[in-house]
């Protein structure tokens, strides 16, 4: 955060990856209303979070942070957010037994609207059209009509996001997250035939349980165990959308995001003197940071530098996302350069962004055998360097969709039609986000057993 900054200082500063509206008068018109609607989310909660992710730059604590690749008006349902909320339990579980350490949930939701794309048009069937960029901009439907950005989406954008957040709200703490229901539903996965390697980890959580309860321990007596926090997160990409929402902090007098209560930049849009950094820059928010394989050193080692000059603990998240078999030559020069620094950080890995194919039906997909090795990179990476893995970060949703090929379900090729759903990159169905959670815990079990016998 920055003495002087204003929140519509980003609007001298170069700008990618946003729609040129064409109705300049329509445009003020949705920003002014949007100006004087309530904040979606409040200070205090984006402070309690940094205080969680604090935790994870020590290893006191792990992120996982999930949901859709773009939200959609199309599919936004009750019973969508309920789903997506309840396969992230799940993994919260399992990853909490793994760690045996608290695990902080972030959802990919409310507010997940807007996509950079690779180019700015797209051609089918000879005719080119703006590439779509995510409900809150343009339309789905391939047509000259769909395609023009549309300032007044933003409201139905934040109408969607209140109703989203009082939902997520209500199934944190009305009993819907009680530990006891969530490892009820793991119970059904992990008895299926093919997850046979997981019914162990699900045993020994049901027996903590069953321990936990004939102690006394249980819902009624621990009101932690009934009870979730829950964050939701999303690419910071529409500023005009983020500048309305921003709001001052009656408690602190800084300015806060207003728009959920962690924002992210993306590897697309972190130009140092970019309009998006900019305006990250100036938000007492966590704020996340998509680091590829182009972020070189100097360009981490500046954004760091003006994105948390003070060095705050839990302020600045780096998301890696290399692709498999690239985390080797990329991570370690980044870890340096943050170490360089003496940068307090917390490192997550998203192995979904650079692990897309092209599938011989010409579908977009992510192998989930790809996804599952850039995570064991990642972790194998930190051992090596005696660093701290502190997330993971995953496109994923509850629905049953046939998306990302792999799992124990093995999706092939030749089942992507059969539910593909998504409004942009491919997701992990559940069972898919579920096996990879009992996979990382297995191997966040594992750095805890290193760790404790380098401590003997």
């Amino acid at each position: 955060m920055t003495t002087g900054w204003t929140k519509s200082d980003w609007r001298a500063k170069p700008r990618v990856q946003m729609p040129d509206y064409t109705d300049a008068a329509a445009l003020r018109g949705v920003e002014a209303q949007l100006a004087k609607y309530p904040p979606l989310v409040f200070a205090g909660e984006a402070r309690r979070l940094k205080k969680q992710l604090a935790l994870a730059a020590e290893g006191k604590a792990f992120l996982l942070q999930g949901g859709d690749c773009a939200e959609s008006f199309a599919e936004f349902s009750a019973d969508n957010i309920r789903d997506t909320f309840r396969v992230l339990l799940q993994m919260a579980v399992v990853l909490t037994y793994g760690a045996k350490v608290p695990v902080i949930k972030v959802g990919r939701m409310a507010g997940q609207f807007a996509k950079p794309r690779s180019t700015a048009t797209e051609v089918i069937d000879g005719l080119e059209l703006p590439s779509y960029r995510g409900d809150i901009i343009n339309g789905f439907d391939f047509t000259p009509e769909a395609r023009i950005p549309d300032p007044a989406r933003m409201l139905q954008a934040y109408t969607q996001a209140a109703a989203s957040l009082n939902l997520l709200r209500a199934f944190s703490t009305g009993g819907f997250a009680d530990i006891h229901r969530v490892h009820s539903w793991t119970l059904g996965f992990a008895e299926s035939d093919k997850a046979e390697r997981y019914r162990e980890i699900s045993n020994r959580i049901s027996d903590a349980l069953d321990f936990m309860n004939a102690a006394g321990v249980n819902a009624e007596t621990a009101h932690n165990l009934a009870v979730v926090d829950f964050y939701t997160s999303h690419e910071a990409l529409l500023l005009e959308y983020e500048e309305a929402l921003c709001r001052i902090d009656s408690i602190t007098g800084l300015p806060v995001a207003g728009s959920g209560h962690m924002i992210w930049i993306g590897d697309r849009t972190r130009q140092v003197d970019g309009a998006h950094v900019e305006f990250a820059k100036g938000v007492l928010n966590p704020i996340g940071l998509k680091c590829g394989p182009t972020t070189t050193a100097s360009d981490l080692k500046a954004l760091m530098a003006k994105l948390n000059p003070t060095n705050e603990p839990g302020r600045l998240t780096l998301i890696a996302r290399f692709g498999a078999g690239k985390v080797a030559e990329n991570l370690p020069r980044l870890i340096k350069a943050v170490q360089e620094e003496g940068a307090a950080v917390v490192w997550t890995c998203d192995p979904m962004h650079g692990n897309t194919v092209k599938s011989a039906s010409g579908y977009k997909t992510r192998p989930f055998e790809q996804v599952l090795r850039e995570v064991r990179e990642f972790f194998g990476i930190h051992k090596a360097e005696g660093t701290i893995p502190g997330g993971v970060h995953f496109e994923m949703t509850g629905k049953d969709v046939t998306e990302c090929t792999g799992g124990l379900r093995a999706v092939k090729d030749e089942n992507l039609a059969d539910r593909y759903h998504t409004a942009c990159d491919p997701r992990l169905n559940a069972s898919q986000s579920l096996e990879l959670a009992f996979l990382v815990a297995e191997e966040l079990s594992s750095l805890r057993h290193a760790d404790r016998r380098i401590a003997l």
